[in-house]
């Protein structure tokens, strides 16, 4: 990968290069920043440089043969790990190698742009929690305590190191202060506050902001190919996401799905059924844990937009013909007395599917605290 290939981000890819070609590498690097910000992106495309035969000032060649095993992420000296589960395909003991050739499929279908829950939906390990185990972290050592093969370093890319299993952190914390020469980690992680402290003190932090909506909307339109007004609406929604943006503009169909499941929800919290309303969450929960996530997070950004419509008039949104009729439909529903409450319990919800709450019953939950709060008047 290129840094050219890489939308914004020009200070982070200026600081990069200028580290690589000043000799300031350190040997343990933590990019930090939200899901879809590009850390992956900037992390392979400054591992290809460090490693190019003829790099110029600003980038890679893209033409010499560790560049074109880079392009292919199989470069021998350039090493992945990343959260794995038990699925029909690696029923024990799975390591990322076992992965490997779908982890180089999805990266390269969504130009690196990729989130944790969207990759475990991918390689389908179902309702189970993707980590990196101890026995990963022993693959790791056996593979840097080699001689490089072609490249100047040897490189570990360490995808959310968030989910690394807390007894197999002390199998890495030595060899992450002191690796052997010319061995370089690159930890991709999105929340500060999981990663342990003993990782954090021997680390390098680089924080990756997210995309600006400019930014997101003209890769879309430019590299992926997305009519304007297409990229226009996914960059809105996307709140600077770029893997949610290159989701939502090519699965139309599917985010026209959580609108009506939403609505759909929201008409039977308030009529207040338990009858239907139960069944109908059980159908939600057959969806898988990606899905819902998603679901949910449409259901924050409707609220937020149905504050703006309280608030502003529906002049700051960007929302298709259908969607801007719900809100207006439902504002009256979301009023400033229960919007605040209803935003953080979806925020809650999601961040218990991630820490792998029951689906069933957090949506029996969540719907019981829904007909409560629908019935706050504004």
């Amino acid at each position: 990968m290129l840094f050219k290939d890489i939308p914004g981000h020009s200070n982070l890819k200026e600081q990069l290069i200028r580290n690589a070609r000043e000799g300031r590498v350190s040997h343990t690097q933590l990019l930090l920043g939200p899901e879809g910000a590009g850390k992956l992106n900037l992390a392979i495309a400054f591992a290809q440089y460090l490693n190019c035969v003829n790099p110029s000032q600003t980038d890679s060649c893209g033409l010499c043969p560790s560049c074109r095993q880079f392009m292919k992420l199989a470069h021998p000296d350039l090493h992945f790990v990343f959260p794995v589960a038990t699925t029909s395909k690696v029923k024990s003991k799975p390591l990322s190698r076992d992965f490997l050739e779908e982890w180089r499929t999805v990266v390269g279908d969504y130009k690196g742009f990729i989130g944790l829950d969207f990759w475990l939906d991918y390689i389908g390990v179902g309702s189970k929690q993707g980590v990196i185990n101890a026995e990963e972290c022993n693959e790791v050592i056996k593979a840097i305590g080699l001689k490089a093969y072609e490249g100047k370093f040897k490189i570990v890319i360490i995808y959310r190191i968030e989910q690394l299993f807390h007894a197999a952190a002390p199998k890495l914390l030595k060899v992450l202060e002191e690796p052997p020469k010319n061995t370089l980690f690159l930890l991709l992680a999105e929340d500060r506050n999981k990663i342990l402290n003993t990782i954090l003190s021997r680390s390098q932090i680089i924080q990756v902001p997210p995309f600006e909506g400019t930014v997101i909307e003209s890769f879309l339109t430019n590299n992926m190919h997305v009519e304007k007004e297409r990229a226009s609406l996914a960059s809105s929604i996307s709140e600077g996401n770029m893997h949610r943006a290159i989701s939502l503009s090519q699965r139309e169909s599917l985010e026209n799905v959580y609108f009506e499941l939403f609505r759909d929800w929201m008409r039977l919290c308030y009529m207040g059924r338990f009858s239907t309303l139960f069944p109908f969450n059980n159908d939600i929960a057959k969806r898988g844990r990606e899905q819902i996530k998603q679901f949910l997070s449409f259901g924050i950004r409707t609220a937020r937009n149905c504050l703006l419509m309280n608030y502003a008039q529906g002049q700051l949104l960007h929302l298709s013909e259908e969607e801007m009729t719900f809100v207006k439909k439902f504002t009256p529903f979301f009023n400033p007395n229960n919007l605040i409450q209803i935003i953080e319990e979806l925020e809650k919800s999601v961040y218990f599917i991630e820490r792998n709450a029951h689906l069933n019953i957090l949506l029996a939950d969540l719907s019981v605290n829904f007909i409560k709060l629908l019935r706050v008047k504004g």
